[in-house]
């Protein structure tokens, strides 16, 4: 039996990989959508899901907005036109966006972390979000409230 294929959500996204640790590290106070250069190769191992957000995030050098860390996995079968996994990718946004997001990063405290990383209509697109990072007793506080709304939700079920 092979790989189950993920039908896409209402809205025509197929999740390839999200970053669950993203909303847990950080405040999220905007998201953003942006496309993704990628390489026949890479997006063939996007296909396969063989990608990793866990230490990803997009910056902005030189008034363009680039991917940074985000694994893709080789793809099996490409043999010498194989990618480098780990490599910069750039991201695709009107160029006054990029140039916002510029001036925002430069303020203390915030990154732009990589949420998701999805298919659109046969394209590859990345969902950024302008994040300020949460301490130990922010991280504390929002388990302890998701706590008290899974309580919540089970006494009014049972």
């Amino acid at each position: 039996m092979g790989k189950q294929k993920q039908a896409p959500s209402a809205d025509g996204r197929k999740i390839i990989a999200k970053n669950r640790r993203a909303r847990h590290d950080y405040f999220i106070e905007e998201t953003y959508e942006a496309g993704v250069s990628l390489l026949g190769s890479e997006v063939k191992s996007c296909r396969d899901g063989k990608v990793s957000l866990a230490d990803a995030y997009a910056t902005v050098d030189g008034g363009e907005l680039w991917l940074v860390n985000a694994h893709i996995t080789e793809y099996a079968f490409a043999n010498q036109f194989n990618h480098d996994p780990r490599r910069r990718r750039k991201l695709l946004m009107h160029h006054r966006e990029i140039l916002r997001l510029g001036v925002k990063l430069n303020e203390r405290g915030f990154t732009l972390a990589v949420l998701s990383l999805y298919f659109l209509r046969g394209k590859v697109k990345a969902e950024l979000g302008l994040a300020r990072g949460k301490r130990a007793h922010d991280k504390r506080e929002t388990i302890r409230a998701k706590d008290e709304r899974r309580e919540a939700e089970q006494l009014r079920k049972g």
